[in-house]
């Protein structure tokens, strides 16, 4: 089933991980795909022609431009934009202390899981830049080209669970609370262009992220939610095709769930 067939996609983060699986169903459904991410070589790997990768630091808004530039020169335009470009955690950030922390509260210490101390200005900045300017960077060029066209269009955003639930690094979860906002007030505005705008909020997914957390902290978010385990990128992957296709011609403004059912509100 080719429900996006000739459209043209854009997968921000897409060498890797949930990105990689997006990219590719975006592919399986018939869109065009350019895979942007900062390892160019990576990205282009992910998809064959006439699908692209190119490199682009979202978090700089002058690399976005240029690259959605580049997308307008071989694709003639936008027609679909996942922003899944995002970092969880970053040196600096304070959540060292908060897994030391745990460990020693596991073992019957009474320490307290400080990262709100030990959080750096810098990796605040950081990660916010990454995952929630970046998602508006490159919003805002594709909004530009699909505006040029006057055909519409689909944005879907990558928030997280972590949003609601506050389950993660501080700044992660402020980036993607800022998400959703974010996901909402540009349906509003853009619903009269034809621009539909939606978010889908994965749980726990097993990708490179999560790789870098400790086994036990791991285990313990899987047996959090119902389904007992952490969500395959594939499954994230499905979601966003429903919202990006005709299947999703109704939503706008909404915020998909997938999380194996580990959060109840």
């Amino acid at each position: 089933m080719e429900r996006l067939k000739g459209k043209r996609a854009v997968v921000t983060g897409g060498a890797q991980g949930i990105g990689a699986a997006i990219a590719r169903r975006l592919a399986e459904e018939g869109a065009r795909v350019a895979i942007l991410d900062l390892n160019a070589g990576a990205a282009s790997a992910v998809l064959p022609a006439p699908h692209i990768g190119i490199g682009c630091d979202v978090a700089d808004s002058a690399s976005v431009d240029s690259a959605f530039a580049q997308v307008k020169a071989q694709f003639g335009g936008v027609d679909v934009l996942v922003n899944n470009a995002g970092i969880g955690s970053t040196e600096g950030d304070g959540m060292d202390k908060f897994y030391a922390a745990q460990a020693e509260r596991a073992a019957g210490s009474q320490v307290f899981a400080d990262q709100t101390i030990y959080c750096a200005d810098d990796a605040w900045a950081r990660v916010l830049a990454i995952s929630l300017n970046g998602a508006f960077w490159c919003s805002r060029a594709a909004v530009r080209l699909m505006a040029e066209e006057g055909i519409g269009g689909s944005i879907v955003n990558i928030g997280s669970t972590a949003a609601v639930k506050g389950n993660g690094p501080i700044p992660y979860c402020v980036a993607k609370a800022g998400i959703i906002g974010m996901t909402r007030s540009m349906a509003r505005e853009l619903a009269d262009r034809g621009i539909r705008v939606n978010a889908v909020n994965p749980g726990a997914t097993r990708t490179p992220l999560y790789a870098n957390i400790p086994e036990e902290t791991r285990q313990a978010i899987a047996d959090d939610c119902l389904m007992k385990r952490l969500a395959d990128p594939a499954e994230v992957a499905g979601a966003v095709a429903f919202l990006a296709g005709a299947d999703g011609s109704y939503a706008t403004g909404s915020v998909v769930t997938v999380n194996g059912r580990a959060w109840f509100d």
